[in-house]
């Protein structure tokens, strides 16, 4: 009898079956994909710190993640539902950052062109401070907000002037889409 069978319970299985879906990948909750990537870059950040300093490693993160915060907007953008207008296909996104309550929030406006709303628990920020990351949680998290709208829609911008991780009482979004250029199809 195999070894790890009986340790683990575990059974040999066709490789086929560790292949993952465009399905299963749209399952996994934002925040638990958030939660595995602090405990691969918690690490590199702490590596980069001793190699280079820290301001330069906050720098070098930062920059990495506002490129990749660009991709995941324009990803998400081809597979929104092209029968919505740009703000209410942004909108609809937000279901995915909040899945199990991890972010608890406000909604002050919402029209084709504002969606302003108050973030007042923050589970990302929880998460960080929990794991040690507080110093990097607004890197890995916060910054990425205004970068994404950069690839989901270059007249997408968001100002906010506070933060949870910042140790504020809210996060403050204030999303704009330039009513002068906005979808043609609204």
């Amino acid at each position: 009898m195999n070894p790890l069978r009986l340790f683990w319970g575990w059974k040999p299985r066709k490789i086929e079956c560790f292949r993952a879906t465009n399905q299963s990948v749209k399952q996994l909750p934002i925040l638990e994909k958030r939660k595995i990537q602090a405990e691969v870059l918690g690490p590199v950040f702490r590596e980069m710190v001793e190699q280079v300093g820290s301001e330069k490693a906050a720098s070098i993160l930062k920059e990495a993640i506002r490129k990749a915060a660009i991709e995941e907007g324009k990803h998400f953008r081809e597979k929104a539902d092209a029968s919505l207008s740009t703000m209410d296909q942004f909108v609809e996104l937000m279901e995915l950052w909040k899945a199990g309550g991890a972010l608890e929030m406000e909604v002050l406006q919402q029209s084709d062109t504002r969606f302003d709303f108050n973030v007042n628990r923050c589970r990302y920020a929880e998460m960080y401070r929990e794991m040690g990351l507080q110093e990097i949680g607004h890197l890995l998290s916060c910054n990425r907000d205004g970068s994404f709208c950069e690839g989901f829609d270059p007249k997408l911008k968001l100002v906010r002037k506070q933060t949870l991780m910042e140790g504020a009482d809210c996060c403050t979004f204030r999303y704009t889409l330039d009513s002068e250029n906005k979808d043609k199809n609204l």
